[in-house]
């Protein structure tokens, strides 16, 4: 009975501590002064920002960005305004939406690190603020990443969003240094995938301990990888040459997903 009692009351208490932080949920303030785009205008800003923001490595310069974010306001203030629901005639090609969807996930984030002044991490109660409980106008809706991620995109059903979509932290994919597009988003979704099960960061074996390690994002949304494929090493070996393919028999764990902020100027400062 006691032990009953004490998870009858922890849950209790999880629920309240949930429903009082839920209460500080907080409506991101809009750009001031951000430009109304058509559709071509808002990829171009988009596509400077990039270009001139983030380096090869996927590596985002936040400080320069605060000080000249013109263009990355004016893309803002177009993802508030436009989207599915305010302009359905103009997404109505599936992947000209998904694009869409991708773009201003990574654009939002990015903005979001800016609100947050440039944090060094988002792990800890961080996390819980930047994801879950700061929300955005988004196609004239208020919502927040994770809600937008989850409730939206993924809904899609096309499970290398998850190799393209950037929360700006090291653990996520590389950040590409141009918008993705609609007229070759599976290409773009293609190489994205090929370049993430390419890196060392995100799979690493163990022959001795007969393991692969794979990055955390494929134990964040086993499902998604699992309806594509009949476990995840099939999975990542869908996006691996032949010659480097993953031995199924091996088993799986997983490389911890690195919360740190990928700052390029942090990371020159601290050399």
């Amino acid at each position: 009975m006691k032990n009953y009692q004490d998870i009858k009351w922890s849950r209790l208490a999880f629920v309240f501590g949930f429903l009082l932080i839920s209460s500080c949920a907080t409506l991101v303030r809009m750009p001031e002064g951000g430009k109304t785009l058509n559709p071509e205008q808002a990829e171009k800003a988009w596509g400077r920002v990039l270009k001139e923001f983030v380096n090869e490595k996927g590596e985002v310069s936040f400080k320069k960005l605060s000080q000249k974010r013109g263009d990355l306001d004016d893309y803002v203030t177009y993802i508030a305004k436009v989207g599915p629901k305010t302009k359905p005639a103009q997404f109505s090609n599936p992947s000209t939406l998904l694009a869409h969807y991708l773009n201003s996930y990574n654009a939002l984030s990015m903005y979001n690190i800016l609100d947050s002044e440039i944090p060094e991490s988002l792990s800890g109660l961080k996390k819980v603020k930047f994801f879950y409980f700061k929300k955005f106008v988004i196609d004239g809706v208020e919502m927040s990443l994770y809600a937008y991620e989850n409730a939206i995109i993924r809904k899609v059903g096309e499970e290398r969003v998850h190799f393209a979509l950037n929360c700006m932290s090291k653990g996520c994919p590389r950040l590409p240094r141009v918008p993705f597009t609609g007229k070759n988003l599976d290409k773009e979704l293609a190489e994205q995938a090929r370049f993430f099960f390419s890196e060392e960061r995100n799979v690493r074996v163990d022959e001795k301990e007969k393991k692969v390690y794979l990055s955390e994002i494929l134990d964040f949304f086993p499902k998604d990888f699992l309806a594509k494929a009949p476990n995840l090493i099939a999975y990542a070996n869908r996006h691996r040459p032949k010659a480097k393919a993953l031995l199924e028999t091996f088993e799986v764990d997983f490389i911890s997903y690195d919360w740190n902020v990928n700052n390029a100027e942090r990371k020159a400062d601290e050399h």
